[in-house]
């Protein structure tokens, strides 16, 4: 039987791998990657606990969390396409200079 602290152990460890890689990556898709993890993270949580306490609040958190994702996916994807097509390169250090 699978109960709410598998779910959350299960949140817990993808929210590590997900903090893990943001704090590795050094490209920037990755790192995109990683905060993706997150977020799910998050929403497997939400969706146990509401699940738990049979409330649908956690699982429209998890939603709207879903949405806010899609577009920052949308946003970082075309801004990695821009900067990519102009340095060649999608390295965050190569992010910290600046050419004028």
């Amino acid at each position: 039987m699978i109960t709410l602290s598998h779910y959350l152990i299960l949140s817990a460890l993808l929210f590590s791998i997900g903090l893990v890689g943001v704090y590795r990556r050094k490209n920037l898709l990755m790192l995109l990657f990683s905060t993706e993890i997150l977020l799910n993270a998050v929403n497997v949580g939400f969706a146990a606990i509401s699940k738990f306490y049979g409330d649908l609040t956690g699982q429209m958190f998890a939603f709207f969390i879903v949405a806010v994702a899609a577009s920052e996916v949308a946003v970082g994807l075309g801004l990695m396409i821009v900067w990519y097509k102009r340095r060649g390169t999608l390295d965050i250090d190569s992010m910290q200079s600046m050419h004028g």
